[in-house]
Parts: C-alpha cells; structure tokens; sequence
C-alpha cells in the first residue's frame, strides 16, 4: 500500500463516519459460550386441553409424552485482522498514523459494521413470518408496519421490549406517511440508543441500507428470538516485535448470530417482492 509522506501535513486526522453498534437492542445474550463452541437448546412441547371425565381411570385424558426438540448453536465466525504502521512511516506523516487510533478506526469501521450485518442477515434470512408487496412508499409504509405488529401479535410475540430496524429508504417513506405523522411519537431520548423515534412503543433503529439483504425494508423483532454471543473479542498492539520497526496490530473476533427455532416467530421481515 503505497504512503504518502508528509511535507507539510495538519496533525488532525480527516476521520470517516462510524455508526457504531445498532443492532444490540435486538439480540440478546442470555446464553454462554464460555469454555465450549457449542450450545444447546431445548424446546419443550406443550399438550392440547381436554374435558375431565368425573368416571374412569384416566379423567385428565390421555397422557402423551413429551419430546424435546434440542437446537444445537455452533459458532461459525472466526474472524481476524493485521496491520503494520513503521516507525518511519510514523514518523513521516507527522505521527497521524498512531496505533491506538488506527486500531479503534478498524474497530468501528470495519469490525463492527461485519457483525451488524451479519446478524441483520441472519434475522432476515430465519424470520418465521414475512411479507412482500409491490412496492414501499409514502402512501404504504405506516400500513407495511402495523401489519407487521398485528402479525407479532398473532404470534402472542409480548409486546414489552419489540424493536424495529428499519432502511433509510423506509424511513423516508413512513415520515412521509401522513397516517404515521398523525400516529407517530417521536422522542429525542432515545437518540443515545440510535433510535429515531417511536410507533405504537416500538423504538425504530435506523441503520444504513448496506446492512440489509436487498429488498428488505425493515425487520420487527423481539430480542428474545436471535442469540448473538461474541465469544471472543481480543485487540493487540505488539510495540516493536521481532522483524518489524514500529507496531503490529492485530485482532481477532469469535461471534455468530442465530434464530431461536422455537422463537423464530419473533421476527417479522418486510421483503419487497
């Protein structure tokens, strides 16, 4: 990679955007991979209701066995990155490429952004219920999102704690949405959680359109149905390591994302046909 070194260069480094984690609020951690790559989860089946008998040996009805279905989790993503930053590379562009920095800028630029998308696909790919129409627009887009909610609540999905990560192409759309604007909450409070405003108590989470398979404009979720365990998360900078003048930076991320079978219902995508 070629370096362009400075005559006479500003020490402010001309940083890019980073959007940072959104997708947090709807995953959840609540399994531990600690010590093992794989996990597994029991689903329990549940009996229909049937009349009491008040004669006979068996008045509860017949009694069936329970099977337990089991999901098995395996994590899958073992993920890496290196880079060197010489010493008189450094040193000639006015010490802007310093270690620390460099690391945090791959972090969110490229570390967090791989995983955001991965488990948005992931939740798009396994949702249990979807819809597609022709076409999202301003006139559609509150009654694409209402349907959404009407399906989660089909489902019994509960109510506290659902979160919407929507495009900005569907953010558009539903601000647009006179229905919406007559219906909507907007609330600058929830800002710091990278939430844009609210519908019927549903925090929607804007991230770029990059990070959704094509077509989908937005997924209703509760955080219940996706486990997303980053296992192993360890960043190191080597000050002058055998071989090399300067530093070695290197990373490495163990995680993975997935859709709970029996929760799969959980997650509503809205997919353009």
């Amino acid at each position: 990679m070629a370096i362009n070194f400075a005559e006479k260069y500003a020490p402010q480094v001309d940083e890019r955007f980073s959007a940072g984690t959104l997708t947090a609020a709807a995953v959840n951690g609540a399994y531990d991979w600690t010590g093992v790559n794989t996990v597994s989860v029991y689903s329990i089946p549940t009996v229909a209701m049937s009349d009491y008998s008040m004669s006979g040996t068996n008045r509860y009805g017949k009694a069936d066995e329970l099977d337990a279905g089991v999901q098995a989790l395996t994590l899958r993503r073992d993920r890496a990155f290196t880079f060197t930053i010489d010493r008189r590379t450094f040193e000639s562009t006015m010490m802007t490429q310093e270690a620390g920095k460099a690391l945090a800028r791959q972090i969110d630029e490229v570390t967090i952004p791989e995983i955001e998308i991965y488990r948005i696909a992931q939740m798009a790919e396994c949702a249990g219920l979807r819809s597609g129409v022709s076409g999202l627009t301003k006139n559609n887009a509150y009654d694409c999102f209402l349907e959404g909610v009407n399906a989660l609540t089909e489902n019994r999905v509960p109510l506290a704690g659902r979160v919407a990560l929507i495009t900005p192409k569907f953010y558009k759309a539903i601000k647009m949405d006179a229905a919406f604007m007559r219906s909507g909450d907007a609330s600058q409070a929830l800002l710091a959680t990278g939430a844009v405003g609210l519908v019927d108590g549903i925090p929607l989470i804007l991230a770029p359109g990059s990070y959704f398979p094509a077509g989908v404009g937005f997924i209703l979720t509760h955080p219940s149905a996706t486990a997303a365990p980053v296992k192993l998360c360890e960043y190191k900078i080597h000050d002058n390591p055998p071989g090399i003048n300067g530093w070695l930076i290197e990373g490495r991320v163990v995680y993975d994302a997935f859709v709970l079978e029996s929760k799969k219902n959980g997650i509503y995508v809205h997919v353009e046909s």
